[in-house]
């Protein structure tokens, strides 16, 4: 049996879950509502606060979902509970990170800046001390979409491995290469 599939998800108080007939499972907490549509396969059942997920049979494709949604639905729940937060360092000589309201500017060396408009449910800020690399502060309540967004800002400028410079998370260790040597 899945290991993760048969672990029960506990509610936390002020989370509500409703299933639907065609088992579309929506999750409403004090930092809003998210929506995950479970295989229909799947049966699904909420008792004492505690939800509960279990496959019909043994097939392979039953242990692939279960396992799969359980873990889906988990998130949903922390997510509108307690949300997710993801801080991204920019390192580089020039690097800066502004936001107004939905637009996030980014300078990354290159010969222009990027602005990329945010998705409604992700929060950006941006923090500049003197001294220090800036931070782009990323929340939201859905982990997938978040996940996406760090992707896609990681991607303007990736990790190099020679001088550390580039768009990581903060407290990432980058390994670092030796450069050239100079024969003499």
């Amino acid at each position: 049996m899945s290991r993760i599939g048969k672990k029960p998800i506990v509610l936390p108080k002020g989370v509500e879950v409703s299933i639907a007939k065609n088992n579309l499972v929506t999750v409403k907490g004090p930092k809003g509502t998210l929506t995950q549509h479970v295989d229909a396969d799947l049966i699904l059942s909420i008792e004492d606060g505690v939800l509960n997920v279990e496959r019909p049979t043994e097939q392979k494709r039953h242990k692939a979902m279960h396992g799969l949604y359980r873990s889906l639905i988990a998130n949903a729940v922390t997510g509108v509970s307690e949300g997710y937060k993801s801080d991204l360092e920019l390192v580089g000589v020039g690097f800066k990170a502004a936001v107004n309201g939905k637009i996030l500017d980014l300078a990354l060396g290159y010969s222009h800046t990027i602005v990329m408009v945010m998705p409604d449910e992700v929060k950006a800020s941006a923090l500049t001390e003197k001294g220090k690399n800036p931070i782009v502060t990323l929340e939201s309540i859905d982990k997938q979409l978040l996940g996406q967004v760090t992707a896609k800002i990681r991607s303007l400028r990736k990790v190099e491995p020679y001088k550390g410079k580039g768009v990581r998370f903060v407290g990432e260790v980058v390994r670092r290469k030796a450069g050239k040597t100079s024969a003499k």
